[in-house]
């Protein structure tokens, strides 16, 4: 699955999935690699999707006025 259409607790729980991968040591050197670059696009991803649900936090909880 393309990272760009995962939720966030999708990406959440793969990059999980990937944590516990590298942690316990039985990856080979280029596949644990590999798994480091997706989790990095996975964090990236993640923080993307936790950015635009703060703007939008913002925006709702802006007065009618358009003041906080």
């Amino acid at each position: 699955m393309e990272n760009q259409n995962l939720t966030f607790e999708q990406a959440l729980a793969r990059l999980e999935e990937i944590v516990r991968s590298l942690e316990n040591g039985q990856t080979k050197l280029e596949d644990s690699l590999a798994l480091f670059e997706e989790g990095i696009r996975l964090v990236r991803l993640c923080n993307e999707r936790l950015d635009g649900a703060e703007q939008k936090i913002k925006v709702l909880s802006l007065a009618p006025e358009g003041k906080e």
